[in-house]
């Protein structure tokens, strides 16, 4: 038998306060989160107010001063300042159409059955954001069945395909890259040129894939010339036709407001934070006062609202020195980033990157690693020379020829401008950026090379070869 009881355990457990909490959370957002969170604080807690309005009289005015029987002229109700146009009835605005609606629209302009228009339709809303149709024909006839309640075959859904390939932008409900790019070419004014490229990408899609121009040009007896006119042809095709008209209310672009400036102070770099839109806070006096008066009454009233009132206050307290917290933090934290990396701030050497973890800026400013990795998350700095993320000051490190730790941002800014100056008809293998490398004094196998390389971007040898 199991017996039960109570008993006391006694045991340490570590909590965090409610300001360490609200320091955390502030910690990790950027500017322009900070600022949205800091507006919301004010709409949200009455204690709290804009130091933009100290100073401003406000004057409480009640709707029982307010007469019904007041007298309004007529004219001050009104705006006559028209011109001689017609006035507007509604405020107008113009966005793009969308991807799919454009394709929508074409459809309607064609002569189908009921059914055909159904499946064309169907289809339509079945391709990827690109263009492409990336579903078989038979789950599509299975999906139309159960999902749409249309009956059909395979062949008409392949009948109707054909039709949705017809539509603009051209190459949109392609099945792959190539018969995206086909189809582009078979809408094109017929040319010499243009006939080389459909042969090319119809007979040898994997070699043109493959980048084995010369294997292309063996096999179809053409001259070198006569490939290089081909090729113009093909890389002004489109390989993804979905992008060429965009979603109207997709936002393709990511505004970066930098939490931090670098300035030059007489020749040693330093920096600034900017507060761009966030406003300055403060505890409204008004409630505070309200508070002390409260203090010692008896009324019931008086009581509950100084209990809210004081719950407001303890919050905005809270959020007011998380606020401070946040800014020292985010400070200490940028200022150990640039003197660690001093050289490359004062220069824009990317080169002069050392080699610095998270741990190492821990150390110097005292806060825990989690700490550190909240501040450089989502945060730039704003240079001369462009705007950084925080992250990117961070990188591992190897040991050069001369027994010298370097950045391994270094070995990467090193790689790209050997590949960026390499003769692109005969570009460099992997093993021989080892050997390039090692004459630099970087001592790098070939799988780190390929490594970087992948991480960079930059395509096999192969693939970076041009006629």
């Amino acid at each position: 038998m199991v017996k039960q009881g109570l008993g006391l355990v006694q045991a340490q457990t570590q909590k965090l306060s409610p300001l360490q909490i609200q320091t955390i959370k502030l910690i990790e957002l950027p500017v322009q989160d900070l600022e949205q969170r800091v507006r919301r604080e004010l709409e949200e807690n009455p204690v709290l107010d804009d130091t933009s309005t100290e100073g401003e009289d406000s004057k409480e005015v009640s709707l029982d001063d307010i007469q019904q029987d007041d007298y309004i002229p007529d004219y001050k109700t009104k705006v006559s300042n028209w011109g001689k146009d017609a006035k507007p009835e509604y405020n107008t605005f113009s966005v793009k159409e969308s991807f799919f609606q454009n394709l929508y629209d074409q459809l309607s302009f064609r002569n189908l059955t009921e059914k055909d228009r159904n499946i064309a339709t169907f289809i339509i809303g079945s391709l990827d954001e690109d263009g492409y149709l990336r579903r078989d024909l038979d789950s599509l006839v299975d999906d139309l069945a159960f999902r749409a309640g249309v009956e059909c075959e395979k062949e008409d859904v392949e009948r109707m395909l054909k039709v949705v390939q017809s539509l603009d932008p051209a190459g949109v409900g392609a099945r792959d890259l190539r018969e995206c790019l086909l189809l582009q070419l078979r809408a094109m004014k017929p040319s010499p040129d243009v006939k080389l490229a459909f042969d090319i990408l119809d007979k040898d899609f994997d070699s043109f894939a493959g980048k084995h121009y010369a294997k292309i040009m063996q096999s179809r007896g053409i001259s070198e010339q006569q490939m290089k006119a081909a090729l113009k042809v093909i890389l002004r095709l489109n390989p993804s036709p979905g992008g060429s008209i965009s979603d109207s209310y997709e936002d393709v672009t990511q505004q970066i407001v930098p939490d931090f400036v670098l300035k030059d102070d007489n020749g040693r770099a330093s920096f600034v934070m900017p507060r761009f839109n966030i406003p300055e806070i403060r505890i409204n006096k008004k409630y505070a006062a309200m508070l002390e008066n409260a203090r010692g009454g008896s009324d019931r009233e008086k009581k509950e609202a100084a209990s809210f009132v004081k719950e407001k206050m303890d919050s905005a307290k809270w959020f007011i020195e998380a606020l401070k917290q946040r800014q020292n933090t985010l400070s200490k934290t940028m200022q150990a980033i640039i003197d660690f990396q001093r050289p490359f701030f004062e220069s824009g050497d990317e080169t002069k990157l050392k080699p610095m973890i998270l741990e190492d800026i821990a150390k110097v400013t005292g806060f825990d690693i989690s700490t550190i990795s909240r501040v450089v998350n989502s945060k730039y700095i704003e240079t001369p020379y462009k705007i950084y993320p925080l992250k990117y000051f961070f990188s591992e490190g190897l040991v050069n020829k001369a027994g010298e730790e370097v950045s391994t941002r270094e070995l990467k800014t090193v790689l790209k401008q050997i590949v960026a100056t390499e003769d692109k008809h005969k570009p460099f293998t992997d093993e021989q950026l080892v050997s390039i490398l090692s004459e630099k004094g970087y001592n790098v196998a070939r799988r780190t090379i390929a490594k970087y390389r992948d991480q960079l971007g930059i395509p096999l040898a192969r693939l970076r070869r041009e006629l």
